[in-house]
């Protein structure tokens, strides 16, 4: 398992305990690049989760999203292995 699917499991797995919608957008063919990795909905609010891992940061298309995200009121995280135990404290802190 690669780095990014250890913090795409731990990720998943909250949101899972959580009993929250989401899933993985399809970012070929037809699908919009820079979509984050995950999208969902926890009592009403959207949330997005681009997961990263390794230090690695964010693309120029995915942080526009993000920011594109933000400004529509949606939440948005960037995700790592360092921050990967935090999100269910992110969620239902939601504003």
């Amino acid at each position: 398992m690669t780095p990014e699917a250890r913090v795409k499991k731990a990720v998943t797995k909250q949101l899972k305990d959580l009993s929250c919608y989401y899933f993985y957008p399809v970012t070929g063919g037809y699908g919009r690049s820079g979509v984050p990795d995950i999208v969902g909905c926890y009592r009403g609010k959207f949330f997005a989760i681009e997961c990263k891992a390794n230090g690695n940061t964010t693309t120029a298309l995915q942080s526009m999203n993000l920011t594109n995200i933000k400004k529509a009121g949606g939440n948005c995280w960037v995700i790592d292995e360092n921050t990967a135990t935090l999100v269910t404290r992110l969620i239902t802190e939601m504003d």
